[in-house]
């Protein structure tokens, strides 16, 4: 595998031809980028977003270039905290393209998922998700392996077909 940071691993994103997929599985994380707004939200403070920018950014370049992007969150319910505040930030993926669906964590049996986080792109790289030490997005370690490709898409599918849309999960 090789580790991707930064504009290396955006340019992930810049290359894929038509689908970036990205499996959710941790309920809570503490990268410090978030840790204000995250805190803000707690307290029930305003957010402008600005933060998120260069995320929204690459959203809408790579959907408006043809890419698919979703993502699938597998959540604990109750919601904890950080899921609460995911669901606010959700509006502002999907407004920029992504389309997003959640998978209560009891809806599924473990054995079914992965442990790590991951980003599927056209159905022949992976990329799991690393933080550092700190908690920090440490970037992708991407593999084109087609055993680990061939069981990212079967954990993807698995969880995708079984989601639900993140308007219909809110009103539940």
């Amino acid at each position: 595998m090789q580790l991707l940071r930064h504009e290396a691993f955006y340019d992930l994103f810049r290359s894929c031809k038509h689908t970036a997929f990205h499996l959710e599985v941790v309920d809570t994380y503490s990268t410090p980028e978030e840790s204000e707004p995250f805190r803000k939200f707690l307290a029930g403070e305003p957010d402008d977003f600005e933060w998120f920018n260069d995320w929204t950014d690459l959203v809408r370049e790579v959907t408006s270039a043809g890419t698919v992007m979703r993502r699938a969150r597998v959540v604990t319910e109750p919601n904890v905290d950080y899921t609460r505040w995911g669901l606010v930030v959700a509006h502002r993926n999907i407004a920029a393209g992504e389309d997003i669906r959640y998978l209560p964590r009891h809806q599924i049996d473990p054995a079914e998922l992965s442990a790590d986080d991951f980003w599927l792109f056209d159905d022949t790289l992976v990329s799991f998700t690393t933080f550092t030490p700190d908690g920090a997005a440490g970037g992708g370690a991407v593999t084109t392996d087609s055993v680990i490709v061939d069981y990212a898409r079967s954990v993807w599918n698995r969880v995708w077909d079984r989601a639900v849309p993140h308007a219909e999960y809110i009103r539940a």
